[in-house]
């Protein structure tokens, strides 16, 4: 873990993809310690608030992309196989997390694959199942993308926000006093994901049925 503390000491444009990347796998490692401080920096103008987006999100991707294919190649007995073992256990992950990430994705659809970026304990996850269920990878693309980067800019909004009245060195402390508040707005905005794309896909059924 010195290496992450040290790249989160260092953040530039290139520590912050490395990271993001890494949050976006199974490895345990939150995003609200990179991009709110990252945000926070660049408020302070040493970053670019617009790359800090682009390359956090760009890192989100690319870490669920490998998720993706670790599910689209290895298939299900091997990924609940290392779900189990030592390793999986050392990532907090579990065979239950698993399944309950593929439930979600299953329930959902692939829109689950945006929705599901917006949701703590799904987040890094949902990619697995969308890689089981060998979704089209253009739509899982899209779909991850618009989810990392919403959550991304929820995120930087926050970071920014505290740079006005946080010294640094409490910075931390301020962001995870506000995580509660994060994740009602998370939650909120994945559900009317959920909800718009449900009322979407009703709609072109009617209009279906209507033509037949």
């Amino acid at each position: 873990m010195n290496i992450f503390y040290s790249l989160l000491a260092n953040l530039n444009y290139t520590t912050i993809f490395i990271l993001m990347m890494v949050e976006s796998t199974v490895i345990p490692f939150p995003s609200e310690v990179v991009v709110p401080p990252a945000a926070y920096q660049a408020a302070a103008g040493n970053l670019n608030i617009w790359l800090v987006l682009l390359f956090a999100t760009l890192g989100a991707v690319v870490g669920a992309i490998i998720n993706y294919a670790a599910g689209y190649y290895l298939g299900r007995p091997v990924i609940h196989r290392f779900a189990n073992s030592r390793v999986g256990r050392l990532c907090l992950l579990s065979q239950e997390k698993m399944e309950k990430s593929e439930k979600y994705f299953n329930d959902h659809g692939a829109i689950a694959t945006l929705s599901g970026r917006l949701v703590p304990g799904i987040r890094q996850l949902i990619s697995v199942p969308a890689g089981l269920a060998k979704m089209n990878f253009g739509k899982f693309l899209l779909y991850t993308s618009l989810g990392a980067g919403a959550w991304n800019v929820i995120l930087a909004i926050l970071g920014w926000y505290l740079h006005s009245f946080v010294p640094q060195d409490q910075l931390q402390s301020a962001i995870d006093a506000y995580s509660g508040h994060i994740k009602v707005v998370i939650i909120t905005l994945a559900v009317a994901a959920l909800a718009f794309f449900i009322v979407k896909r009703l709609l072109r059924m009617l209009t279906a049925k209507e033509r037949a």
